[in-house]
């Protein structure tokens, strides 16, 4: 049994001062890399996925409804698609991308520089166990963990690694995790 490690979407967009921040974004960024800096070796795999917007169509609006559209973000190649400065991006084995042509909020809709899809990736590797970390807790963070949950996936979320836009839809995508079968766990950094 393998475990792989999967960091979502922290982007600079996401972070604090981005144009989608999510408060608590760069401390994220910054206790995601503490934590795999003392547990890299524990991992099959660390991959990190990105939001990388090419034309998402209707994802982008003037005046979004927060839902279905959003203002502009995670534009491919610019600044707001980076990973934040402070996750340290050397300690990821392998980068998904998501969203070049259409709304994508998991990690499972995206492919690698290669073609490859994340479920692809990680049965390649091996891998049985997924610990998901990211931004933000009530979207992508939840979509990619329920994907991997249905690609077969023992799943934790290191809840102590997460951030999200709001209390309440992050409270019930938490409670909806926990109902999936996805183990929450603290690993306290």
């Amino acid at each position: 049994m393998a475990t792989a490690l999967l960091a979502v979407d922290v982007q600079v967009d996401f972070c604090e001062g981005g144009s989608l921040a999510v408060h608590g974004g760069a401390e994220v960024a910054r206790r995601l890399t503490s934590h795999l800096r003392r547990t890299k070796r524990d991992y099959a795999l660390v991959v990190a996925s990105r939001d990388w917007h090419v034309d998402p169509g209707a994802h982008f609006a003037a005046e979004p409804d927060y839902r279905d559209s959003w203002p502009v973000h995670c534009v491919a190649g610019e600044h707001g698609s980076d990973f934040h400065a402070a996750f340290d991006a050397d300690l990821v084995d392998v980068i998904v991308s998501k969203g070049e042509r259409a709304a994508a909020y998991s990690a499972f809709e995206g492919h690698t520089g290669d073609g490859r899809a994340l479920a692809d990736l990680l049965a390649d590797a091996a891998v049985t166990e997924l610990d998901v970390a990211g931004i933000a807790t009530d979207y992508c963070v939840r979509a990619s963990a329920l994907d991997a949950v249905r690609a077969g996936f023992d799943v934790r979320l290191l809840g102590d690694l997460v951030a999200g836009v709001a209390p309440d839809t992050s409270s019930a995508a938490l409670e909806e995790l926990r109902a999936a079968g996805v183990e929450i766990v603290e690993v306290g950094c």
